[in-house]
């Protein structure tokens, strides 16, 4: 439910995010892992594609997960978070809820909680 709130006009995502979301299919969907083995969905793109071919050197470590290694991770998950904040689509990580191919515009809060209580 929250994947609906990222394309609204109040959502301070970038709008290449939100265009991300509005042009994902739902082929585009997967689970990766992050650097500590812990699962997540995303929008597969470039940066995916990528890390299920190999690792990623690490080249600054920001020291924001305890228990990651910078020397075996197979990516940096804080640039990867902040690429995506800026609006890079191809080279970040896009998280996402399952039914993200199920967006297609950019509405308001309003205009969802009109829908959910049948006033639309």
């Amino acid at each position: 439910m929250a994947t609906r709130f990222v394309a609204t006009e109040e959502c301070d995502a970038a709008d290449a995010y939100k265009e991300a979301y509005i042009n994902a299919k739902k082929e585009d969907v997967m689970i990766v892992k992050s650097p500590v083995g812990l699962p997540g969905r995303a929008i597969r793109n470039t940066f995916t594609k990528e890390r299920e071919a190999g690792r990623q050197p690490v080249e600054k470590c920001f020291g924001c997960i305890e228990n990651c290694d910078p020397a075996t991770t197979h990516y940096c998950i804080s640039r990867a978070l902040m690429e995506a904040a800026v609006g890079e689509k191809e080279n970040s990580l896009l998280f996402c809820g399952e039914n993200v191919w199920r967006v297609d515009k950019i509405t308001t809060v309003k205009e969802i909680f009109d829908e959910l209580n049948g006033n639309s």
